[in-house]
C-alpha cells in the first residue's frame, strides 16, 4: 500500500510540474516575444546611425579599385572663439580615396590631374574647416560632420563622385 501512495504523489507532482512548466513557458513566451521586438528595434536605430548622416555618400568601394591622393599638408587658420586671444589654426595631412571605376574617374582622377587641381582642393578645405573652432574640431563628430562637408563640396566641385571617402591622417592644432 506503501508503493501504491508512493506512486500516487509521484505521479501528482509529476503532473503539477507539468502545468506549472506549461504556464511558465506561455508567460516566457510572450514576455520574450517583446523583448525580441525591443531588440529589433535598437538594432534598427543603430543601424541607422552606421550608415552614417543623411545624405552621406560614403560607399563602400573594394581595395582593388581604390587609389589615394594625398593633399599637400594644410595650415588651415580656425574660426575665432571667444576669450581667446589671437588667430588659433590646423595644421591637417588629408587623404581622398578614390574609386577608379566612378564615372569622372579618367577625367580627373589621374595624379597628374589631381596636383593641376590642388589648389582648387586645399581651397575647399581651407574654407570648410576654417568654419570650425579649435575646439569644436577637436571633438570626433565635428571631424566626421567636417569629413562629410568635405566630402560633399569635392563631390559637387567635380561633379562626380569618384572621391567616396576624406581621411584625416593627421591633424594637430595650435
Amino acid at each position: 500500500m506503501k508503493k501504491n501512495l508512493l506512486s500516487i504523489i509521484i505521479l501528482a507532482l509529476l503532473i503539477v510540474n507539468i502545468v506549472l512548466t506549461a504556464i511558465m513557458m506561455f508567460s516566457v513566451v510572450g514576455a520574450s516575444k517583446k523583448t525580441s521586438q525591443l531588440v529589433t528595434d535598437i538594432a534598427s536605430v543603430l543601424k541607422l546611425e552606421l550608415e552614417g548622416p543623411e545624405g552621406s555618400t560614403a560607399r563602400n568601394v573594394p581595395l582593388s579599385q581604390t587609389e589615394v591622393y594625398n593633399v599637400p599638408e594644410l595650415t588651415v587658420a580656425m574660426r575665432a572663439e571667444e576669450g581667446v586671444d589671437g588667430t588659433q589654426y590646423c595644421l591637417v595631412s588629408i587623404v581622398l580615396s578614390l574609386d577608379t571605376k566612378a564615372k569622372g574617374y579618367k577625367d580627373y582622377g589621374s595624379a597628374e590631374t589631381m596636383e593641376a587641381y590642388s589648389p582648387l582642393i586645399s581651397s575647399e578645405i581651407n574654407t570648410v574647416l576654417g568654419s570650425y573652432t579649435v575646439n569644436e574640431l577637436k571633438s570626433p563628430a565635428a571631424q566626421d560632420e567636417a569629413k562629410a562637408k568635405i566630402l560633399a563640396s569635392l563631390q559637387k566641385m567635380f561633379d562626380s563622385d569618384f572621391i567616396y571617402n576624406v581621411s584625416f591622417s593627421d591633424i594637430k592644432f595650435s
